[in-house]
């Protein structure tokens, strides 16, 4: 199999609390920016690509479009201050008219019955060839009418896929200029000796090996070596320990998914970026996060509202192309092809996602203090989110070495936007005193259900636990001492044997 990248625009993240595109008092005014280029190491997809011949038909996605007619300043400001390349009033002119044909349709389709019924019984030989010219005649023109609304049914989802969700009221409007430090932990550690950044230190300590992974696969590959390998291990093992300890269920997914569930996962166009490596004369990518495989779990699915919320952490390879990724910011271990990560996932009801999402980013607080770092936590501006995210935190974490903060997380609650993609739901558990809705009865006949029965999209959240070589990079260059060595946090000395200090291997 040949891998090449595949072109692709990378998106906003948003998201939608309720019916598609809901908003807890969302913002109405917006005012227009330029487009800002996006994150590179956000990977994207682009709902409109050009497929192949074998790739699968274009997926419908659940979307409220009467939400976006009903609401469309709304819609159109908040598009406009997320920078998201999208039409809604074009939205709305196309399902306008896809209603318009679908009730043409209905009409014809009555008409059909209507002469079909009236050919029913004894009649004039002159009268039945009347009617079976004039059902001849309906039928082409019922054909020509679902031709017609086919057509405006794809046009009018891909215009729809590509509207953003709405932001959080609290968000900040803008570009990262604006992001809002939500909290601070920690503070700069002062050190009394020259600083080295993690790549030097990485060689003085033979951790890593760039030059031979250029040779073997190409730049912004690398080897992990002696220790570094062992850490990348332990801070796996850490990271789902404490994952676990939350009532995660831990899962290792796979590295290839279907592009189909890659853009039901909401990935949207925001450029020209290439981030996603796709695999050649099939509909297969390289997932770029564990996200993507955890969602596909509970596609097509109904759920019970037992059932939830469902907290899943996954270890899994993340590879993405990095296109336009060159300069000093992506020295090392910064901004690499492949990585390991351990993401965690939930799905939830849309009353508990506001919750949970603060859950997620307490728990991201507990670790990366655990393991000694200094760092902000930022509620991240509306130009900053994907295209499914509602509202996002981001992690930066001080890197003396690179004289810097550093993204070592994120956590987004998605709510609804990625489950009408993936078409995931849940049934509520019904009022007390009120049976469940009834199933199928014998002989294939239903009986009437409930208005309980009635079932709703879950939300969505994801977060990162553990991006093991920025948490490398943050370990090296802080807990870096005056001989070369290097201290390795209280925490992960259970996962390394009791090993407490990275010092350079003895040469024989």
């Amino acid at each position: 199999m040949q891998l090449k990248r595949l072109p692709v625009s990378q998106g906003t993240r948003t998201s939608a609390p309720h019916r598609g595109l809901v908003r807890p008092g969302a913002r109405s005014a917006v005012r227009p920016r330029a487009a800002a280029p996006s994150k590179p190491s956000e990977p994207g997809l682009v709902p409109e690509v050009k497929t192949p011949a074998h790739a699968p038909h274009p997926f419908k996605a659940q979307l409220d479009f009467r939400f976006f007619k009903e609401n469309l300043e709304l819609v159109t400001a908040n598009a406009t201050s997320r920078n998201s390349v999208c039409d809604p009033a074009k939205v709305v002119e196309l399902y306008d008219e896809y209603l318009s044909l679908k009730q043409s349709a209905d009409e014809l389709r009555a008409k059909r019955n209507e002469n079909s019924s009236a050919m029913k019984g004894k009649m004039e030989p002159e009268k039945r060839q009347e009617l079976i010219q004039r059902g001849s005649e309906i039928k082409e023109e019922v054909q020509q009418v679902e031709e017609k609304l086919g057509v405006f049914e794809m046009e009018l989802q891909r215009e729809g896929q590509r509207i953003p969700n709405l932001t959080h009221p609290e968000v900040p409007i803008g570009g990262e200029e604006v992001a809002r430090v939500y909290k601070e932990v920690g503070e700069q550690r002062k050190f009394e000796f020259p600083l080295k950044d993690h790549v030097a230190i990485a060689e003085a300590l033979d951790l890593v090996d760039f030059e031979s992974a250029s040779e073997v696969s190409g730049a912004k590959f690398y080897y992990l070596r002696n220790a570094a390998a062992l850490l990348e291990m332990a801070l796996i093992n850490w990271a789902f320990s404490k994952t676990m300890a939350k009532g995660f269920t831990p899962i290792s997914t796979p590295d290839i998914v279907k592009s189909s569930v890659l853009e039901k996962c909401g990935f949207q166009p925001r450029g020209n970026q290439t981030q996603i490596y796709n695999i050649e004369d099939t509909s297969l990518c390289l997932t770029g996060t564990a996200e993507v495989p955890l969602g596909g779990i509970y596609m097509d699915k109904i759920l019970t509202e037992a059932q939830l919320p469902i907290k899943m952490a996954a270890f899994g390879h993340c590879f993405r192309t990095e296109a336009g990724a060159a300069g000093a910011a992506g020295k090392g271990l910064y901004r690499v092809h492949q990585f390991s990560k351990v993401e965690m996932f939930v799905i939830c009801t849309p009353e508990q996602s506001d919750a949970l999402h603060q859950e997620l980013v307490e728990l991201e607080e507990q670790m990366y203090t655990e393991l000694g770092f200094h760092f902000k936590i930022l509620d991240m501006p509306s130009e900053d989110l994907g295209a499914p995210a509602y509202r996002k935190f981001d992690v930066e974490a001080w890197m003396p070495g690179l004289n810097r903060y550093g993204e070592i997380s994120s956590a987004s609650n998605c709510t609804d936007y990625q489950s009408r993609r993936l078409n995931i739901r849940y049934r509520p558990t019904p009022p007390k005193g009120e049976e469940p809705p009834p199933e199928e009865a014998q002989g294939g006949t239903k009986k009437k259900k409930s208005q309980s029965g009635k079932t709703e999209f879950v939300h969505t959240l994801n977060a990162t636990a553990c991006a093991v070589p920025r948490m490398l990079i943050t370990i090296l260059e802080n807990f870096q001492q005056e001989d070369g060595s290097v201290i390795i946090p209280e925490v992960l000395r259970p996962f390394l044997g009791g090993m407490a200090v990275i010092e350079a291997p003895v040469k024989a």
